[in-house]
Formats: structure tokens, C-alpha cells, sequence
């Protein structure tokens, strides 16, 4: 991969990561997470307490990348229609038009999507994985880069329905915002005291530029060795023992763009075992399933993929770069 390219995606990445931050405090990783799920056109599970900045994230994104946002707020009446669009009759014309529902932009916000019903989660799960919708028979396709970050509470569960593994492995990352230190309390106090830094946010890149840099990010160069390491990482979850349910092939995949958008926007046109590293647990987390399931899992798999990662040989430096021996 040319050096050029690379040098565009990590300034592009930068000025994207910079803005987000203006209103998103102290919370780098997370927005650096986004941003490789943006450059992998992949979607985002947001699991968190209300109030830490789910929202603000993703229309922080949407506004720094020149994207249509719309929010969806998932409730259990919520019907597929409302999501995708439906045809009404137009009196004027003497003729049926579609009007296009929310999941029909650039960037949705599903919010506390665990409280729609399977059959409007299964609406969602086709635009997610199809990128498109069908609506009275017909197909429509969404419009690109289409991203999705949809968001669930884990404290409250009651009438809620839980997502099905198929429709978790739809989601390229599981990441959570966390509560913020007393000393950025204090910054947000001190930035929205007076107005919303939210509405002041301008486009740093276009769609169109998002679009050629997700393209740039499938040539990013994966030694021989670091593919190995992905494949390896991936059958020991399969075949640990606290595991029920390892990672899928879809899993392997994941992981392997994940990496190479992270590689990009650190500057790199080749994978490191280091990048594997830093993206196998937002990856998996939410894949994998461990055995004597709880309320608990999470952690439980969170402690699992660690504990897989340490058991897995890693290439050496100059191999994982170059491919030699």
C-alpha cells in the first residue's frame, strides 16, 4: 500500500477523531473504535448506562463525515414498517408513493434496540447485512457508507427481547462509552455551560472521501504470519474449554478488516500482531458465548478472549511484517 494513502486515511482519521472530540470527552478509544467501524462499514453495539453519550457519538459522527443521521427510538410496538418505510395512497396523484422510514440514511442511531420485537429486529438485521430494505415486496438499497450504531441498556431488562446470536454477529464491534473521570466532568461542565458544542460541529470529510478510504483500507498489507495468528486466534475460541459457542467464520473476517482499518489510521500500510491484539476483544466479545452463561457474560468472554489471546503464539516483529522467516 502506497505511503500516500496512508498518510490521507491517518490525517483524515485525525481531523474526524479530533471533532468527534470536541463534544465526546476524554474518550479516545471509543472514538477510535468508531472510526474503524466507519472505514470497515461495519456496525456498532453500544451497551451502556443512559446518559454517558450514545447519541451524541453517533450524530457527532454523522455531522464530521457529511452524513444524513436519523434515530430510531426501538419500543416493543414499533412495527417493521416504521422502520423501513411503507407505501401510502397519494389523493393528489391517484397513486400509491413510498415514504422511506429512518433506517433509510447514512447513519442510523437504534436506540435500546432490545426493546423492539424480533420481527422488528429482523427488519433492522436486513438493512444491516443486505443493505437494503424490502418494503411491500419491493427492494430498496440504503445509501452509502451506511452505518449503524445501535445501543441497549444493560441494567434494565425487564420487557426487553434479548438479540439473537445471529443478529450480534451483524455488528463488526461491542464497545462501551464508561462514566466520566471527576476531571472531565468538570470539561463537559465547562463546554456545554453556555450552548451545545454539537450544533457548531462541520463536516471535516466528505462522504465520497469515506468511501475511498474504505475502499484503500482492504489493500493494507497482512503477512502470511498474522493471518495465521488471526485463524489460530479464532479455532481456540472454538475449542477452549470455557467456551460453548466459538467466533464464526463472519468473526474471522471482522477481525482481519478491523485490523487493517486500525493499521491505516495509526499510519501503517501493514498489520502488527499488536493491532490483532487491540481489536480481538470489541471484535469477539459479543461472539463468543461462555459456558455457564449469566448476567455476567460480558466479563465472562471479556476474560476468555485474554486468556485465549496469552495461549496464542505470537509471530515474531520482522515475520509479522514482512512474511519472512
Amino acid at each position: 500500500m502506497e505511503d500516500a494513502i496512508v498518510h490521507e486515511i491517518r490525517e483524515a482519521a485525525i481531523k474526524v477523531k479530533e471533532n468527534v472530540e470536541l463534544v465526546i470527552v476524554s474518550k479516545s478509544e471509543v472514538v477510535e473504535l468508531a472510526i474503524v467501524a466507519l472505514l470497515c462499514e461495519g456496525h456498532i453495539l453500544i451497551e451502556d448506562v443512559p446518559g454517558v453519550g450514545k447519541t451524541v457519538l453517533a450524530k457527532a459522527l454523522a455531522r464530521s463525515i457529511g452524513c444524513s443521521f436519523r434515530r430510531i427510538q426501538c419500543t416493543p410496538d414499533l412495527l417493521p414498517s416504521d422502520i423501513t418505510g411503507t407505501y401510502v395512497y397519494n389523493q393528489r396523484t391517484s397513486d400509491f408513493e413510498f415514504r422511506p422510514g429512518p433506517v433509510i440514511s447514512q447513519v442510523v442511531l437504534a436506540d435500546e434496540i432490545n426493546r423492539a420485537t424480533p420481527r422488528t429486529q429482523s427488519a433492522l438485521l436486513e438493512a444491516m447485512q443486505e443493505r437494503q430494505v424490502t418494503a411491500e415486496g419491493e427492494t430498496k438499497p440504503l445509501p452509502r457508507p451506511f452505518l449503524v450504531l445501535a445501543t441497549q441498556n444493560p441494567i434494565e431488562l425487564e420487557g426487553t427481547f434479548p438479540l439473537p446470536e445471529a443478529q450480534l454477529d451483524r455488528f463488526l464491534l461491542k464497545i462501551e462509552i464508561g462514566y466520566p473521570s471527576i476531571e472531565d466532568d468538570r470539561l463537559i461542565l465547562s463546554r456545554f455551560r453556555q450552548s451545545d458544542p454539537l450544533e457548531e460541529l462541520s463536516p471535516v470529510i466528505s462522504p465520497d472521501e469515506l468511501l475511498k478510504m474504505q475502499a484503500a483500507c482492504r489493500e493494507v498489507h497482512i503477512a502470511d504470519d498474522v493471518e495465521d495468528y488471526i485463524i489460530r486466534i479464532i479455532h481456540a475460541t472454538r475449542t477452549h474449554d470455557a467456551v460453548q459457542l466459538g467466533a464464526s467464520p463472519r468473526a474471522m473476517l471482522a477481525l482481519y478488516n478491523a485490523s487493517q482499518a486500525l493499521a491505516a489510521i495509526r499510519g501503517r500500510g501493514f498489520v502488527t500482531p499488536d493491532d490483532i491484539k487491540y481489536m480481538v476483544t470489541p471484535v469477539l466479545i459479543h461472539r463468543i458465548i461462555p459456558k455457564s452463561e449469566s448476567r455476567l457474560r460480558g466479563y465472562k468472554a471479556g476474560q476468555t478472549i485474554k486468556d485465549i489471546v496469552d495461549s496464542v503464539f505470537v509471530p515474531v516483529e520482522e515475520e509479522a511484517v514482512t512474511g519472512e522467516e
